[in-house]
């Protein structure tokens, strides 16, 4: 598998390719579970629902990979996934909002499982401050940059309320955090060197309601 580096760097890789590199690695890492050695780009396209095309197309960001009429080397191609999506290392996060979604992201173990591990979190209810759960010690807020200037994270977690988003996004900005997931309901304001994801299952729910509507007809007045 050849790469040109140079070139790689130059070319700016579109977003919804970035996306979609995940995807190709989770179906990647089902089938290495199952021992298949082999996978031809149309196999992987039906797991991920991505046409061939687009997933060859996809891939050819970072070089070639695979033998026409061969398929892809399942390992192979999984491992330089890892290494582009940086997977094939640790990830310290931090979690800022230990309330009900906080609280849940902390305790879920999918993340560790991945290379992503919470190290410190904080939150202003003072009952929750000195707890410690899954082995992190719950810090108040207003000790955050300091912390976090200390012993420093490569991911913020903010799982606060709307009003509070803002002020939290700037702090870990200031501490230079540069990649940055939001629960928050609204989205903050960043530097344009912060990436910033945003998750909000009701605007998600929100947004699917359009669809269902044609599919039940008028709504009834109340």
């Amino acid at each position: 598998m050849t790469r040109n580096r140079k070139t790689a760097r130059a070319t700016k890789i579109p977003d919804v390719v970035i996306d979609r590199l995940p995807l190709y690695a989770r179906c990647l890492a089902l089938l290495q579970s199952r021992r298949q050695e082999v996978v031809s780009s149309t196999e992987l396209a039906s797991m991920s629902r991505v046409t061939p095309a687009q997933i060859r197309k996809d891939l050819s960001y970072f070089g070639r990979f695979g033998k026409q009429g061969r398929g892809y080397n399942v390992g192979q191609l999984l491992g330089e996934l890892w290494r582009i999506l940086g997977l094939n290392r640790d990830w310290r996060l931090a979690l800022i909002g230990v309330g009900k979604v906080g609280r849940a992201i902390l305790e879920y173990d999918g993340f560790a499982s991945e290379g992503f591990h919470v190290v410190q979190a904080f939150d202003v209810d003072h009952q929750m401050v000195g707890q410690k759960l899954v082995s992190v010690t719950i810090r108040h807020v207003s000790e955050l940059e300091q912390r976090l200037l200390k012993d420093p994270v490569d991911i913020g977690i903010v799982a606060v309320p709307a009003v509070e988003a803002q002020a939290v996004v700037d702090a870990l900005v200031r501490c230079g955090v540069k990649a940055i997931l939001n629960y928050a309901p609204l989205r903050p304001h960043r530097p344009p060197d912060v990436e910033l994801r945003q998750i909000d299952p009701v605007l998600a729910l929100q947004s699917m309601t359009f669809y269902l509507k044609a599919l039940k007809g008028p709504a009834k007045r109340r």
